[in-house]
Parts: structure tokens; C-alpha cells; sequence
């Protein structure tokens, strides 16, 4: 990881301190991906994708501490952790268990809410890598679905999606291809099935623990009847998400408006019931995923991934919500684009 970003690092610890601070406490005890990637500056906890991190922190006034197992801790130093962080090793067979709290520490699940809060808006060495991420993620779909046939199957194009999202040193958490004969699933795992006429390809990539998401639409020949249509009123929907993501109105706001965008635009008006829309991007796949009641307050710096969808279509990019608008950090200038609200949204790619 090397030195941690200009002063980011320091202003993430003292949205924890006043948590701690608030909360009557004398320490907190960090143990969830999202939370250690963030304030570590995306450093890898991991080791297995499907288990929990390798490493806690404990946060306090009188500094932090990075516990972690012997056999991980010069890997860890060399490689992940920022430079000079205090260590605590401890045996594998020791953790979690030989984590011995002072009974003023707070764990991390008793302030979720406030964690979540403390992670946006994004600070400039976030958003930068952030933006890095998205333009490769968008660069490998492009280059990945640009040489595809319909006889190739979803899982050869997630395979050679897989595998590009490595080499640009991300890790793929979501791969989704539907060929056209899956095209009713919202969340198509790929199969052997060849991707045939039209297919949809899906990625959730995370770096840095940030956590990218973009959906991208293949066509070879012409398109069917209404199938053009349907794609450009799912981008009125989505343009609708978009508007009404404004700095201090809520997450539900946006999100109900959003979803009125459905039978304003000729789809069914209990759509967004079929499929989740989207919501605050960053950490976590979704952070959080909107719904709702969902009482989050909207700021400028904070990135959003809406993903409205309906049957045969759907839009996902991930954003950046600027003071003035919007910045799409999954764009890739190869892949074709429509203007929709001054915004280049994406279109199907005609091979």
C-alpha cells in the first residue's frame, strides 16, 4: 500500500473518534471488510473471498491498533498495510477469540449506521481510486464483449471477463451473462448455454476495496421489434433516479421518485418490485441498498449505482454525484453512448 493519501487517513480517524466520543466509549473495534478497507485505504483483508477479513483494528484516542496472525503479518506489512501502523500478532488459532476487549469497547455492529456515515462522502484519494477502477472495469467490457459470437457461451464471456478483471488487479465479486434465450432472469449466473442473438453481461469488481458496478448490452444484427424502445424508456427511468439524487434529500426520496419512473414510461408500476433499483456505491456493493424508508442523507461526493431494470432490459453505471451533476466513473469512450439529461448513457453494442 505504501504511505496513505495526503491527509485522508487523518480525517477518517476523527469521524470514528467522535463516534467513540458520542457513544460514551473508550474504543471501537473494527471486523468488517467494508469498514477495514476504508480505513486502512484499501488495503486487502482478505484471504478467501467467502470468509471473514483476516484483520480488526482497534480505533481510540491513544491510537490504533492492527491485530492480525503471525503467519499473515510480514505479507501484511510489505504489501497491504499503510506505513507505520502499530501491530498486534497474535497465533491463527487464537483469533478471534484472543482479541481481549476493555469493556468500553464498542464493536462495530453497535454503530453500523454511523460507520456507514462516516464512509461518505468519498475524500480525494478515495475518488481518485475509485475512478481508476471504473474506467478499467468499463475499458474491459469493452474490450472483453467487443470480440464476442453468438455461439460463444456466458461462461467462456464471464471466463474472459474473469480474467481481465485480474490482470488490471481487481476482484471480480459479481459476473453475470445472459444469453438471449436467459434473458427474463434478472440475475443470470452463466451457464453453457451459447449467448446467442443478445446478451447482457453484468460486472461487480472491487479494488482498493471500492466496489465498481456496470451493465453493458450485446446485439448481433438488427434489433427485434420493441426492443429499442424498451431501451431507451428504461434510461428515462434511470434518468429519473438520477434527478432526483439531490444533495440533502434522503435516499428514499430519490428512490421513490425513481420508481414512479416505471409507469411513466410504459412499463408496469410494481416493476421496481421484481428486482432491487440500485443505491449508494462505494464499499459495498450497494451502501446502502435503497429502498423505501431509507432515511440516508444524500451529499455531493458520494457515488451511486441505480440499476433500474425490466424485462429484456436494464441500465447500471456507477456514478459520481458532483455539487453540479454527475460524473460517471464507468465510462469508456469505444463503447457507444446516447445523451440522455447532458449525461452519455450507454447503449447496446451492435457486433
Amino acid at each position: 500500500m505504501g504511505e496513505r493519501t495526503g491527509d485522508d487517513h487523518g480525517i477518517k480517524r476523527d469521524r470514528l473518534l467522535k463516534i467513540i466520543a458520542d457513544q460514551g466509549a473508550g474504543r471501537l473495534l473494527l471486523t468488517s471488510q467494508p469498514a477495514l478497507a476504508w480505513y486502512l485505504d484499501g488495503a486487502r483483508v482478505h484471504v478467501n473471498l467467502a470468509a471473514p477479513p483476516i484483520v480488526a483494528v482497534l480505533v481510540g484516542a491513544a491510537g490504533d491498533e492492527v491485530i492480525l496472525t503471525g503467519n499473515e503479518s510480514a505479507r501484511l506489512r510489505d504489501e497491504e498495510l499503510p506505513a507505520g501502523v502499530e501491530i498486534r500478532e497474535l497465533a491463527w488459532s487464537e483469533v478471534p477469540a484472543g482479541i481481549d476487549l476493555e469493556p468500553d469497547t464498542l464493536h462495530e455492529d453497535q454503530v453500523a449506521d454511523q460507520l456507514r456515515a462516516a464512509r461518505a462522502p468519498l475524500l480525494p484519494g478515495e475518488a481518485a481510486r475509485y475512478g481508476e477502477l471504473g474506467r478499467d472495469a468499463a475499458r474491459v467490457m469493452t474490450e472483453v464483449l467487443s470480440g464476442r459470437t453468438p455461439a460463444d457461451t456466458e461462461r467462456a464471456v464471464a471466463a474472459a471477463l474473469t480474467g481481465a478483471l485480474v490482470e488490471v488487479g481487481a476482484e471480480p465479486l459479481v459476473v453475470l451473462v445472459g444469453g438471449a434465450d436467459r434473458l427474463p432472469y434478472r440475475h443470470p449466473l452463466p451457464t453453457l448455454d451459447p449467448v446467442g442473438r443478445r446478451f447482457m453481461a453484468v460486472l461487480g469488481a472491487r479494488r482498493h476495496g471500492l466496489v465498481i458496478n456496470l451493465t453493458r448490452w450485446v446485439r448481433f444484427g438488427p434489433a427485434e421489434p420493441g426492443e429499442q424502445s424498451a431501451d431507451e424508456r428504461i434510461l428515462a427511468v434511470e434518468a429519473g433516479f438520477l434527478a432526483a439524487t439531490v444533495p440533502g434529500s434522503t435516499l428514499g426520496d430519490a428512490f421513490r421518485a425513481g420508481c414512479a419512473g416505471y409507469a411513466e414510461h410504459g412499463f408496469a408500476a410494481d416493476e421496481w418490485q421484481r428486482h432491487h433499483q440500485g443505491g449508494v456505491a462505494g464499499y459495498n456493493g450497494r451502501d446502502p441498498r435503497a429502498t423505501v424508508d431509507a432515511a440516508d442523507r444524500i451529499l455531493a461526493g458520494q457515488a451511486f449505482a441505480w440499476n433500474p431494470t425490466a424485462p429484456g432490459c436494464k441500465v447500471e453505471d456507477t456514478v459520481l454525484r458532483t455539487e453540479t451533476g454527475f460524473e460517471v466513473l464507468t465510462a469508456d469512450p469505444a463503447w457507444p453512448t446516447t445523451p440522455v439529461a447532458d449525461l452519455p448513457r450507454p447503449t447496446t453494442l451492435p457486433l
